[in-house]
């Protein structure tokens, strides 16, 4: 599962990764780094939480310099772990909005939002009316019982989309909404994104819950089992017309025991660049989180025409909001 990581020796730059996000287009962010900088890439590929799990074991002895992880709740967890460094970089501190990095401290930042992905509604467009689902607070409305199809309640995708709603409503009226999500499903909670979206396709769900880039690649695909799916799913963005749709975030940080720290802080602030942001925006379908970059990758620009409102909440405030939102999934029977 894991790769090996090496310490830098005398002759060799390097920068050692571990990283949580698995796709093939991030190769070429690696390549052109060392390309521009001469510094090598050692990666490490697990998920985030084998890595936060690998940096718990590996104490001081860990050669880990960047970890990227590809979700707030565990970003925020990893930070309150002890487990990054601070650091001051005007690049980075220019570059990525306040709201999507960690809060500052005197001693700097701990970690850094690069990308994000919108979690939307998809919608049967025969059965479901566009106007019943374009608020999250409607998932819970009685009016759509028995149609709606999630993933696990404890996904930390729906954690942090559950911490958001949270932090809007506070959490009496959290919890009252995430009784009546129960309430509404179609069938118990199972499978990942793209299976809520097949589900909503063949029938067997009304609506469901789904982060954009999962859309995008069925967008942009030329089979025609994935083009017959999107034919038969709408999309919305929820709450444009109040808070904004949430927005998840992929992430990177300094480790605490990084012996390579000035090269990390490169490649932290390489990913920051315009050609990084590229990448992150038109091959794996997320936007940018710096607002200079413009997309022009053609699944997000049809489903959003080309803009939407996102939520402005501090990102580090949805994570820390994780404890208490499992608590009442448990409490609500929410799997």
């Amino acid at each position: 599962m894991f790769g090996t990581a090496h310490t830098a020796s005398a002759q060799e730059q390097v920068v050692n990764l571990y990283s949580a996000r698995h796709y093939q287009t991030d190769e070429a962010l690696y390549s052109n780094f060392t390309k521009a900088t001469g510094i090598k890439v050692n990666r490490v590929d697990a998920d985030d939480a084998g890595i936060l799990a690998r940096l718990k074991a590996e104490g001081a002895a860990s050669p880990a310099d960047v970890i990227l992880l590809v979700d707030a709740a565990r970003l925020w967890k990893g930070d309150t772990e002890g487990m990054f460094l601070p650091i001051k970089s005007p690049a980075l501190e220019a570059a990525i909005p306040a709201q999507l990095r960690a809060k500052a401290t005197p001693d700097g930042t701990t970690w850094f939002g690069f990308s994000t992905r919108a979690r939307v509604i998809v919608y049967d467009k025969l059965k479901v009316k566009k106007a019943d689902v374009d608020t999250y607070e409607e998932l819970a409305d009685a009016k759509n019982k028995g149609l709606l199809c999630t993933r696990s309640g404890s996904h930390p995708y729906n954690l942090s989309l559950f911490g958001s709603v949270t932090e809007h409503m506070g959490e009496a009226k959290a919890e009252e909404w995430l009784k009546g999500m129960v309430a509404n499903m179609a069938r118990a909670p199972k499978g990942g994104d793209t299976d809520q979206i097949k589900g909503v396709a063949s029938g067997e769900c009304g609506i469901a819950i789904t982060n954009t880039y999962y859309l995008a690649r069925l967008m942009r695909s030329s089979t025609p089992e994935d083009k017959a799916i999107m034919e038969k799913v709408g999309v919305v963005f929820p709450n444009q017309q109040s808070w904004g749709t949430h927005v998840n975030i992929a992430g990177a940080a300094v480790a605490k025991n990084a012996k390579n720290t000035a090269n990390a802080v490169k490649f932290m602030e390489y990913l920051a660049s315009a050609d990084a942001q590229n990448y992150f925006a038109n091959g794996n379908n997320e936007w940018p989180t710096v607002a200079s970059v413009k997309v022009s990758n053609p699944a997000l620009q049809a489903m959003t025409g080309g803009n939407f409102k996102s939520e402005t909440l501090p990102v580090s405030a949805v994570g820390s909001n994780q404890v208490k939102v499992q608590q009442m999934l448990d409490r609500v029977g929410y799997k």
